[in-house]
């Protein structure tokens, strides 16, 4: 049996933890039948887990999932995915795009309301996106804005506040004016990071978001209670515009970051849905309340081009190639994801209606034998006799210890080297990752909007998110091309070119595309995961 596959199943016997459980924070409601009154409250308060204490709940600031999860509920864009994913009108209940498709005017509800009753205007929005791109904010998710006119120059230092095409024309019309036309805005702009921020709030309260008492938000749920690092709740938000659709009472939030936990958590009654413990995979994935959706998105690691040896390319490809994906989403994760061999996940259909993953194929496979060619012709070419200490990080969870693990197997099987792991909570790991202190480092990737090039653009030079120190100017070219490019299948062409410059050179190396598996009671139904991350509750019932 392969060392790696021993590690496994150690590692698979271990105690499922003891079981936690949460109290309901719901009040009952004031009626004179108590007994149904208990019901109708327990029946309308969904139980979730989020896992963690979201990272801000400042929309330019919380870019992950960990805070979309809340944030997509507690407030809204001008527009926002519907059922088929689609983006729909929201706080725009219409918009004109002008005939060279680079001039949006968005006209807002009238009705559109902040939680504490105050009018959602246009100049909400022209505060917020212009504050996202404020470089003072440093916010990871600015390079989103960069497709308005004047974006990227304000946000690299090089132009202001006023040189950026976002107007607010009056209270209720918002005129916004894009470099190029780009047929995926309207996706783009259900990003969280395009929430507006009540104005007046903020300039009273820089810390509006911190807390429950100060948060105001305009979407289908407001943040009644906020025990930082242990749970949330949220209750119907009565001035949101589309109340009448919103079904739930309430929304109660743990923050378990163990899957065995949050399982016992979900058989005891105490949550409602609930990821599926990796050891437990195999009986639970035939249950009738398994629920399988699509995710845009990767699992993936990333080399550090500026510590030794990952300088090297043959070295970052012969660590790449001794790593089998197949056996790791099989054995290890088992919730049926499809192994990743390159960075941009299935989904994408070109112009030409051919799938983006299928068209480009495999830019990476296990192949030890050429892994360990490549590692002794990379040693030689930087005059190492013995390959210096590598250690390989990953952030405080049982799932990613144990994907580790097996790579740090993996490694010592194909090549004969030893790798040592570290971890660290969430918040310390990511900056460090930020601040290029770690060698080799696990990632992941969840799409912000549906298109390939929200992939791909992560790893130009200077993107907050490369993390890489991997710079290469061909690639930057080709992905500044396709964002300035309006025939979709030339556009498509310099992605495809992209992705297998990226490969070719190999900062990274991916593991698996994500899917959304969960466990879900039968008395729940509605919840909508779209394939780019966001949970929306808005159509959510609990009978």
């Amino acid at each position: 049996m392969k060392k790696w596959m021993m590690v496994l199943l150690s590692v698979l016997f271990i105690a499922v933890l003891t079981a936690c459980t949460t109290e309901s924070s719901g009040d009952k409601n004031k009626d004179n039948n108590s007994d149904q009154e208990e019901a109708s409250s327990d029946t309308a308060t969904l139980n979730m887990n989020n896992a963690e204490e979201p990272t801000s709940l400042d929309p330019p600031m919380g870019f992950d999932s960990v805070s979309w999860n809340v944030l997509n509920n507690l407030m809204e864009g001008l527009t926002r995915l519907g059922k088929d994913h689609q983006p729909q009108p929201a706080t725009a209940e219409k918009w004109d795009v002008s005939s060279d498709g680079t001039v949006y005017t968005f006209h807002i509800r009238d009705d559109a309301k902040w939680s504490n009753g105050d009018d959602v205007t246009a100049g909400d929005f022209e505060y917020a996106w212009k504050r996202l791109l404020n470089p003072e904010t440093a916010s990871p998710a600015a390079f989103l804005g960069y497709f308005i006119k004047g974006g990227e120059a304000y946000n690299n230092g090089e132009g202001s506040a006023d040189d950026v095409m976002v107007e607010a024309v009056n209270d209720k019309e918002l005129k916004v004016t894009l470099k190029a036309p780009t047929n995926y805005f309207l996706n783009v702009i259900s990003n969280p990071a395009f929430f507006p921020v009540n104005k007046k709030v903020a300039e009273e309260n820089e810390e509006w978001y911190a807390d429950a008492d100060s948060f105001v938000g305009n979407g289908p749920f407001s943040l009644a209670e906020w025990k930082h690092d242990s749970e949330m709740l949220m209750e119907k938000n009565e001035n949101y515009w589309d109340k009448d659709t919103v079904k739930l009472n309430k929304v109660h939030w743990a923050m378990v970051n163990d899957v065995n936990t949050e399982y016992q958590m979900y058989k005891s009654g105490d949550l409602d849905t609930s990821g599926i413990p990796p050891e437990l995979a195999e009986k639970l994935m035939e249950s009738d309340e398994v629920k399988i959706q699509d995710q845009a998105g990767t699992y993936f690691y990333r080399f550090n081009v500026n510590k030794e040896p990952f300088q090297n390319k043959k070295i970052r490809k012969a660590f790449a190639m001794s790593i089998n994906q197949q056996d790791i989403v099989d054995y290890v994760t088992k919730n049926k994801e499809e192994p990743a061999y390159g960075f941009v996940s299935y989904g994408f259909e070109s112009p030409s209606g051919e799938d983006f993953r299928e068209h480009n194929g495999s830019l990476v496979e296990y192949n030890p034998e050429e892994a360990k060619k490549l590692l002794e012709e990379g040693m030689k070419e930087e005059g190492y006799d013995e390959l210096p200490a590598v250690t390989l990080s990953y952030n405080t969870s049982e799932a990613h210890k144990t994907i580790a693990e097996t790579i740090q197997q993996m490694l010592k099987e194909s090549l004969g080297v030893e790798v040592t792991l570290e971890n660290a909570e969430w918040n310390v790991f990511l900056q460090n990752q930020k601040d290029l202190k770690h060698q080799l480092s696990r990632s992941s990737f969840l799409a912000d909007y549906a298109d390939p090039i929200n992939f791909l653009e992560s790893f130009i030079t200077d993107s907050s998110m490369n993390r890489t120190g991997w710079s290469n100017k061909e690639y930057d070219q080709l992905i500044a091309d396709a964002k300035q490019e309006t025939d979709e299948e030339k556009r498509w062409e310099d992605m495809y070119k992209a992705e297998k410059v990226l490969f070719e050179d190999m900062p990274i190396f991916p593991i698996h595309f994500y899917n959304q598996v969960n466990l879900q009671k039968d008395s729940v139904s509605g919840i909508v995961r779209h394939p780019v991350g966001y949970l929306e509750l808005k159509w959510a019932e609990k009978k």
